[in-house]
């Protein structure tokens, strides 16, 4: 197939009998194609060197169907939220009560959460008091982290990433990703906290690491396993 033919066209692949968006990112660090799904099974993104040719990576992606298809049967399906169903926040199943009669505000008890208003709306607005929550925490765990690294605490920002769980901008800027808030709280504030350590070393060296290790207070090697290993499950959509 001639590269040309390919220009401004979308790219699809055929997975699972569904045909599935391909993404292309040319970086000129790359040195070989690499494939990932998009945590919610939206699309494939392949990374490839900046001069890679767009044929080879559609027939790069073809020949890894199999591999997606395995990767899409694992995405969390979208959540169907009403009166009864289970709501993760900080790590703990919380019961959803949903009275139409009820004010709209979200309420938080023990265990539970609770709701008024409308069935219809109740993912988008169960989702903006999640972020809420999430600026809360999220702003006093960069404080304490800034203090314990001994900088000022920089801008903020909630991410909607769907593949990273946090960044540090050179200009100082944090952004830490919202989902966050359905973790545990010691897996939220590990990410918070590699953050903050890269306003001190803005690299992966094992000065970073170390310096990482003294102002984390858990074992940050726990905390990755536990994202590697449960991470996509934040990713489940609200239907």
């Amino acid at each position: 197939m001639i590269d040309w033919l390919l220009q401004d066209r979308p790219l699809t692949i055929e997975v699972a009998g569904r045909d599935l968006p391909l993404v292309l990112r040319r970086l000129a660090t790359a040195r070989r194609m690499t494939l990932r799904l998009a945590p919610d099974g939206s699309e494939a993104r392949l990374t490839l060197p900046r001069w890679g040719r767009t044929a080879e990576a559609l027939a790069f992606a073809r020949s890894r169907a199999d591999w997606l298809a395995s990767q899409l049967a694992a995405v969390p399906q979208a959540q169907v939220l009403g009166h009864g169903t289970s709501l993760p926040y900080l790590g703990e199943p919380h019961l959803l009560h949903h009275d139409p009669a009820r004010p709209r505000r979200v309420v938080r008890e023990e265990r539970a959460i609770r709701i008024g208003g409308p069935a219809e709306s109740l993912g988008p607005r169960l989702q903006r008091w999640l972020e809420g929550e999430a600026r809360r925490l999220i702003t006093a765990d960069l404080a304490h982290y800034c203090q314990r690294a001994g900088q000022p605490a920089p801008p903020l920002a909630l991410s909607r990433a769907q593949r990273r769980w946090g960044s540090c901008a050179r200009s100082g800027t944090i952004r830490i990703n919202w989902r966050l808030v359905m973790a545990p709280d010691l897996i939220r504030r590990s990410v918070v906290a590699h953050e903050v350590a890269h306003l001190v070393h803005f690299d992966h060296s094992p000065r970073f690491h170390a310096f990482l290790g003294e102002i984390f207070e858990a074992d940050i090697r726990e905390a990755d396993l536990w994202l590697r290993r449960e991470g996509r499950s934040l990713y489940r959509p609200f239907g």
